[in-house]
This record gives structure tokens, sequence and C-alpha cells, in this order.
């Protein structure tokens, strides 16, 4: 379960939070004022964190790329070529 805590409160107790962060893995959400600004998770959820945006990216690429695939299915390889080239000679 999380814990809420100011950044004040952080500050003077900085070394506890960080340990109940890594050996409890207790998510801290840390606020100013009233307001939810960061968390601090383990390091192994961060890591998670980042592949799930990884795979979603990909994810998300290859839908575009099939449907990419979809539109341009009625030209060649050639047509498509010289448009690229016709695009590029613009620029």
């Amino acid at each position: 379960m999380q814990q809420i805590i100011g950044v004040t409160e952080l500050q003077r107790k900085f070394r506890s939070f960080f340990d109940q962060v890594v050996n409890k893995q207790t998510p801290i959400v840390l606020t100013r004022g009233s307001r939810p600004e960061a968390v601090l998770i383990p390091y192994a959820d961060y890591l998670h964190f980042q592949e799930m945006q990884e795979s979603e990216v990909l994810a998300r690429f290859d839908q575009v790329w099939t449907r990419l695939s979809q539109l341009n299915a009625e030209f060649s390889e050639e047509e498509i070529a010289a448009d690229i080239k016709a695009a590029r000679s613009e620029v």
C-alpha cells in the first residue's frame, strides 16, 4: 500500500523513507502543499513501467505500419519510390 508524505517530511526523514521503498516495496507519493507531485518507487517497478511504455510504443508503431500497408496496397513499389523521390526534391 502506498504512503503519502510531504516534501518537507521527506527531507527530514529521507533515509527511513528510502529504506521503506527499497526494503518493503512501498511506493511513496510526495506532495507539495496538498498536491501530489512525484512518487518514489522501487527500481524494479520503474524498469517495469519503462518496458510497458516501450511495448506500447512498439505496438502503436506496428498498428501504423499495418495501416500504411493497407492504404498503399494498390500502389507498386516503383510508384511509392517515385513519390518519395519527388517529395525529397521539393524540400
